[in-house]
This record gives structure tokens, sequence and C-alpha cells, in this order.
């Protein structure tokens, strides 16, 4: 029996700004479960309550000797910082202890590189890698370089943190050739005009649109609870009534703030739902944080110039407390149970005419 690789172990920090429209709470929770699926195991956690945060190492002095105490009790090797980290912090911060700094949009563009499959995935990742580093870490290779290949640094095509300006605008201007060409291949692949209606599933990662596809296609499309499982599109062919048939797509699983970096590089695919004749929107009836989760998915889809008809689907249902209340005119279904989905099936039948 192979041992189970050793899993690096991290403390979390963040600054809780008392924000009534973005309680901390939720969001912490969604980062760490990120830093679950990048890898790390979580060993400590340090929060700070303020109503700003210190310009120079956005934590105050305290609290930086306290998570280099923390550090040393926990034997970490990672730290997770969950706020946006200016040039200046990071180097501060790095100085006030020594384990490698890791900031939530590393750690996005980590989890997708773990899940890209297709060349056309692979391209859009370290794209998307290469350009954060070029806008935020140039200069700061010495302490950034302390990452070695784990957690914040691996990717297709992985390139060394201590590049310089110059090699790394040669490799995005090559990856940037790459991937327009695959993109004009895929277009070229597109099916006629004459084919079946494409219906798209768009929604907050992790809320169960691969569940629903198979459930509605009868597929097995890779599913799997954790964040951006699914990165490549994925289309099946589905029945909805007699002589109707539509093509569904599933794609690409958004989060709050999804780094500019990604959204540029999935720009060329996510501009793809254009072509389609309805959204649905699936979102996770068990969760009681969706109103949040809905407002980071409209706001992106308003980004991309999405004005199709939608249809708001509440997936889960099986798993919905008995208080749970949503808009009027959604749909409730259980792609697990199968609850539902002949509403669903009228009801795209019905938006489509």
């Amino acid at each position: 029996m192979m041992p189970r690789e050793k899993r690096p172990r991290a403390i979390v920090a963040a600054v809780d700004l008392g924000r009534r429209d973005r309680p901390l709470e939720p969001e912490l929770a969604e980062f760490c479960a990120l830093i679950e699926a990048a890898g790390a195991q979580i060993v400590g956690q340090l929060v700070q309550h303020r109503e700003s945060v210190d310009p120079a190492t956005l934590l105050g002095a305290g609290k930086v000797i306290e998570l280099r105490t923390l550090a040393e009790d926990t034997d970490a090797e990672l730290l997770f910082i969950f706020n946006d980290l200016r040039p200046r912090q990071r180097k501060n911060l790095a100085k006030a202890q020594s384990l490698p700094i890791i900031d939530r949009t590393m750690l996005i563009l980590d989890v997708f590189a773990q899940h890209a499959r297709s060349r056309e995935g692979k391209l859009q990742v370290e794209l998307a890698q290469l350009r954060y580093r070029q806008s935020n870490l140039i200069g700061m290779g010495a302490e950034l370089s302390r990452l070695g290949g784990g957690i914040g640094t691996r990717g297709p095509g992985e390139t060394k943190l201590e590049v310089d300006r110059r090699r790394i605008s040669m490799r995005v201007a090559l990856l940037s050739r790459a991937l327009a060409e695959v993109q004009t291949q895929r277009a070229n692949r597109r099916p006629s005009s004459g084919a079946d209606p494409l219906v798209a599933l768009v929604g907050y990662t992790n809320v169960g649109k691969s569940s629903l596809l198979n459930a509605l296609a009868k597929s097995d499309a890779l599913v799997a609870d954790r964040p951006f499982a699914t990165l490549d599109p994925t289309v099946r062919r589905v029945f909805l009534a007699d002589g109707r048939y539509i093509r569904l797509a599933d794609t690409v699983g958004f989060i709050t703030d999804l780094p500019d970096e990604l959204v540029n590089a999935f720009r060329a695919t996510l501009e793809e739902l254009r072509g389609a004749d309805l959204l649905i929107h699936v979102i996770d009836a068990s969760n009681p944080d969706w109103p949040r989760q809905v407002r980071s998915v409209e706001a992106i889809l308003v980004d991309l110039e999405l004005t199709q008809p939608r249809l708001t689907v509440f997936n889960k249902i099986d798993t919905a407390t008995s208080d749970h209340r949503e808009p009027e005119g959604a749909l409730r279904v259980s792609a697990r149970t199968g609850q539902g989905l002949d509403a669903l099936r009228a009801a795209i039948v019905e938006a489509l005419a």
C-alpha cells in the first residue's frame, strides 16, 4: 500500500473589517475549503478585528508577533492570507515571520491548476498565473522562491518565480498565441445554426451544476464535492419532450471576487455563453449563504454582458432547511433524488418557445 502524501501544515490569517454587507465568517470558511482543496492541512487560524488593515503589514504589530508564535507552536509550513495584500504589506510581512505567504488569488490559481485537464484549460491557467506574477510579484522572487513547487506555484508548464520581466512577457505572448489557436479550432468545430438549442448552466462553484447535467442527460461527467472541479466546458444532449432536445453545457463555477487574471484568461470560454439560447442559474439551496453567492454570479454575468433569458434553479433541495425561502418564480430541484427535474424540463421548453 502506497503511503499517503504528507499534506503541508498551514495557518490562516485574516482581518475582519466588520462589514455588515459582507460578514467575514462565510467567506473565510470558503477560503479554508479552498486551502483544503489545494491539499494543505489547516493547523491554526488567527483573526484580527480592525476598522482598517495595517498599511505596513496588514495585521497590527502585536498580531504579527502572535502570528509568528502560532507558526512556531503549530510547526506550520505555509501562511495563507485571506485579505488582499499590497506589495509593501507582503514584503514587510515576509520579513516579520519565516513562512512562505500565499494570498487568495495565488490559492485560487493553484486550485485551477490542479483541475485543468484540456490543453485549453492548462493554457488558460498558466497564462493567468504568469499575468498575476507579472503584475504583482516581480522583484520578490527571493522571498517567493521559498514556496518551491508546492501550493501556490504549481501549474501546467510551470515557470520559475525568479525569471525576469522580459522572460515572463515572452512566455505570456507565446501562451496567448497558442490559446488563440486552440480557441479558433474550437470555434470552427461549433455546430451549425440548425443544431439543437444551446442551454448553459452557470452558477457559483460547488452548487451541483455537474450533478444536474448528469441527472438531465443521464451522463457521467465528473462530479466532485470540491471547488472548481469543472474547468473545461462539458456539453451533453438532453431530451426534454417529444421531438425536443437541447445541448446542455456545464461551465466553470464562479466565486466572490474571482481574480481578474482568471476572468481574463477564461473570458473567451465564458463569452461562448453569449451563443447560448438560455442560461440556467443554479443555486445551492442547502447553503444559507446563497444570497451572497447569487450577487457574485450576477456581477460576473453583467461584466460578461450576458442578457439572454434566464431560469433560476435551486438545487439540493433534499438537504435544504425547512425555513429556506427562494425568490418568486424560482424552480426547486434535487439532482441527487430527481425531484423537480420534470418541471425543469417543462420550464426549459417554455423558455425556449
